[in-house]
């Protein structure tokens, strides 16, 4: 994965996340980055359209983007994967590290395997895209 695409991931932590399942879906949520597997780990309970809708199509794709009015700074992803339930201790580690308070919610969550990112990124020219793909 490009240096550029890691590093703006690391850098924020909300997400947008589209889903669809019985209709199209969205929402926002808080994530933790796994660098060492290109997943996004995020909480959610069980009875949000979104996760109904994943129990149906594990597809999703989202966003991830730097808020500006300032065109030349204008940097942001868009991504595509496939949505599971946690079950690995180190995954929920990594969560609970990054958003220590919701140890008190005891969450349930979930992993994005991300398979492609696209990224703009404007401070390196008008419209410059960097492309990631999941090697197989």
């Amino acid at each position: 994965m490009d240096e550029k695409i890691r590093k703006f991931i690391s850098k924020h932590h909300l997400l947008s996340l589209a889903t669809f399942g019985e209709s199209l879906w969205c929402c926002s949520a808080f994530y933790a980055f796994d660098i060492d597997t290109a997943t996004f780990i995020i909480a959610s309970d069980e009875q949000t359209h979104h996760i109904q809708n994943i129990k149906k199509n594990l597809r999703v794709a989202g966003t991830v983007s730097q808020e500006t009015k300032v065109v030349g700074k204008i940097q942001g992803i868009q991504f595509t994967g496939e949505i599971r339930r946690v079950t690995d201790e180190k995954e929920h580690a990594l969560y609970l590290d990054r958003f220590p308070y919701a140890r008190a919610m005891n969450p349930t969550l979930w992993k994005i395997e991300l398979e492609t990112i696209k990224m703009t990124d404007n401070t390196l020219g008008f419209g410059k895209k960097l492309i990631w793909n999941r090697e197989i």
